[in-house]
């Protein structure tokens, strides 16, 4: 067990003031590829807004928003695609904001994810300048800013949204705010279906803090663990909240439905999507393999899935903090062994932000010219690609 583990760093002073850089280079690296994906979509006759807030998932959160549950789309295959699949913070929140302003539903996501984003890369900021510093803590927020994906982050989707909850979270957990960490969990867990991994991971936490506390004692002469005043009832509600966002929207479904507690399960299948350990996943990989010029993108998938599982490899060979490593595990476990939409595995692995913190411990050790030329050209790559990937015609 690491030092950081047994001492979580206490929160910081002037927190807006230390994470403004981190911010403000978030900004920047989001500006850029707004403007990338403005000007590509210009180039080829359309408009850049519809396609963040008008296509795809963000067409169903609206549709939700606007109308509530209950509409469905069944297809000539025979499956059924159910509004019910989609979690309800967003679509409440762009109700709320359809309610109080002048926005459409739509263009309340879109507000709301910009928000959310930012309110993202301050908590994912938080969890890294407490691990590794504040250099690395920048250099977190602006990995998580380029990736090739990053376009998403904009969106009028729930990442955005998710990520924000999850990193915050976790950041309550390594402060001892139980009630805030489970809290959050819980709204975590209306989000997203993952967010039963922000719930694990206030939940490993709270059992290995008990277990510190209650266990056996320590060798001799061995530093005792202190406890606040209190602490052991609010760390017994954080864990008591953390999973009812999730369990209750799944329940919830299950009894509209009439399909129990599987009931959600059935609502996915309905998608084709499910969980599988991976297999349809790497059926869908191997099929690439077997024409020119899939086999490239075969070989680019490949080298991903091996660079996501080693980051995690390398997270737990440097003793991450448990819920870190917990909920970073159940994010990608989950994203990579689902059944189904193949194309959107990228943007499921979105809110796995602590596999970056071993990169960003390797940049922030670097030369700051280096670092920012690294970055500065992977934000140029990011914005490319997001626009290309925006105007194409599958879902991101």
């Amino acid at each position: 067990m690491t030092e950081l583990e047994k001492h979580p760093a206490p929160a910081r002073p002037g927190a807006a003031r230390r994470a403004a850089g981190a911010l403000l280079g978030y900004a920047a690296v989001r500006a850029l590829g707004l403007v990338a994906l403005a000007l590509w979509s210009a180039a080829r006759d359309k408009s850049a807004y519809p396609l963040l807030t008008a296509r795809w998932d963000s067409l169903w959160y609206a549709r939700v928003a606007a109308d509530g549950y209950g509409y469905e789309v069944r297809l000539p295959n025979g499956d059924v695609h159910s509004d019910l699949a989609f979690f309800p913070l967003l679509p409440w929140l762009e109700r709320l904001g359809a309610a109080l302003t002048p926005l459409s539903p739509a263009d309340t996501g879109f507000v709301v994810g910009a928000l959310a984003s930012l309110a993202a890369a301050w908590g994912i900021f938080a969890v890294g300048d407490q691990v590794y510093g504040r250099r690395a803590g920048v250099c977190l927020v602006l990995l998580w800013a380029v990736l090739p994906v990053g376009i998403v982050q904009s969106m009028a989707y729930s990442e955005s949204l998710f990520t924000a909850l999850a990193a915050w979270s976790l950041y309550a957990v390594r402060t001892r705010r139980w009630v805030t960490a489970g809290t959050l969990a819980l709204l975590a867990g209306l989000t997203r279906p993952v967010g039963l991994a922000v719930a694990a991971a206030v939940w490993a936490a709270g059992v290995a803090a008990f277990v510190r506390t209650r266990g056996p004692a320590a060798a001799p002469g061995a530093p005792a663990v202190a406890r606040a005043p209190g602490e052991g009832v609010r760390c017994a509600l954080g864990l008591l909240l953390a999973p009812l966002g999730a369990a209750g929207y799944v329940l919830w479904v299950g009894h509209r439905t009439g399909g129990g507690p599987f009931g959600y399960l059935d609502v996915q299948a309905g998608w084709r999507n499910g969980f599988d350990g991976g297999w349809a996943f790497a059926r869908f990989v191997a099929a690439m393999f077997t024409s020119f010029p899939s086999v490239l993108a075969g070989l680019g998938l490949t080298v991903g899935v091996a660079l996501v599982i080693w980051l995690y490899v390398v997270g737990v060979r440097r003793r991450l903090p448990l819920p870190l490593l917990v909920y970073t595990g159940l994010v990608t476990a989950l994203a990579l062994c689902a059944s189904g939409y193949f194309g959107s595995k990228p943007r499921l692995l979105l809110p796995a932000f602590p596999l970056l913190l071993p990169l960003a411990a390797a940049l922030a050790r670097r030369r700051t010219a280096r670092s920012a030329a690294v970055l500065a050209g992977l934000a140029v790559a990011s914005a490319l690609y997001g626009a290309f990937w925006l105007n194409g015609s599958g879902p991101p």
